[in-house]
Parts: structure tokens; sequence; C-alpha cells
């Protein structure tokens, strides 16, 4: 099942990009980004420039998907925490509040210990951010970026 477009305001965004800023240096890792269950980029830091991020986001979601299938056959929720060892490189896949991914790709200069451990409180920092963006968004007295926009203006925009 496809979800729903996350709206993301600016304050919501500094929150993530701070958490996911921190866990980079926190965890010694080389690169974490937060992606969307759809598969889009929402936050990222440390060494990006050496990855293609947007593929990157694209296969962590279905990798994401694929799990969710095997935990279904096994009768579980889902698989919450995967970990892929490399090499070179390891990859720690964590799912916060079944809404986003974290992705933190580390190497030998940190341990999947001290991952685990930043990766859990930056998750519940996460959740928090999360939490009160949905809550925005659902709270009907909140600003909405549509409000001031009129009927009027929708047919201003298709009128010649």
């Amino acid at each position: 099942m496809v979800n729903p477009q996350m709206v993301m305001y600016e304050e919501e965004f500094v929150q993530i990009q701070t958490i996911v800023d921190r866990l980079v240096k926190e965890a010694n890792a080389k690169v974490v980004f937060i992606v969307d269950k759809n598969g889009q980029l929402i936050a990222a830091s440390g060494d990006v420039e050496e990855i293609d991020t947007t593929s990157l986001a694209s296969l962590t979601a279905g990798n994401i998907a694929a799990t969710g299938g095997i935990a279904k056959l096994l009768k579980e929720n889902e698989f919450a925490t995967q970990f892929h060892e490399g090499e070179n490189q390891n990859i720690h896949i964590q799912l916060v509040g079944n809404r986003v991914i974290l992705v933190v790709i580390f190497d030998a200069k940190s341990s999947l210990g001290l991952v685990r451990l930043r990766v859990r409180k930056a998750t519940d920092e996460l959740n928090n951010v999360f939490e009160a963006l949905v809550n925005k968004t659902q709270d009907p007295a909140s600003d909405s970026p549509f409000a001031e926009i009129t009927d009027d203006d929708i047919d201003s925009l298709f009128n010649d």
C-alpha cells in the first residue's frame, strides 16, 4: 500500500536535519539519511557527494517493502531493524514510527553497537518530530499552506 505524501514544514525539517547531522558525528558514521516509505529522500548528512542518494533512497524503500512481505509471511508485524555487513561498509536501517526509514552507513571506524545505541536515541527524537508534524497537519486550526488560496484564485489560473 502506498503511503500518502507527507507535508513537511521548515521548522520540522530543520529539527530532522539537526538530528541527522548529530547522528553522523555521534555514531562516527559516513552517511545518515532519512527516506519516506515511498523512496523520497527527506534529509541527508555526511559524505553524500560520493553516493547516488536518490537511487539508494529508492532501493532502501524497496528493501523495507520486501522485508515487510517476509514479515507478513512469518506472521510478524514488521522487522523494524535491518543490518547489512559488507567488506568495507555496513548499513543499519531502522523504521521510525512506521513512517520513515533511517539509514546509517558506516565503516570500520565505528561499530554496530555504537551505531545501534545512537540510532535508538535518534529514533526517539525523530518519532517526536514526526508525531508533532502529523498533529500539526491534522489540526484544522493550523496554518495550511493553501489556506489563503480561494476558488477564485484557482479559477483565474486556468482562465485565458
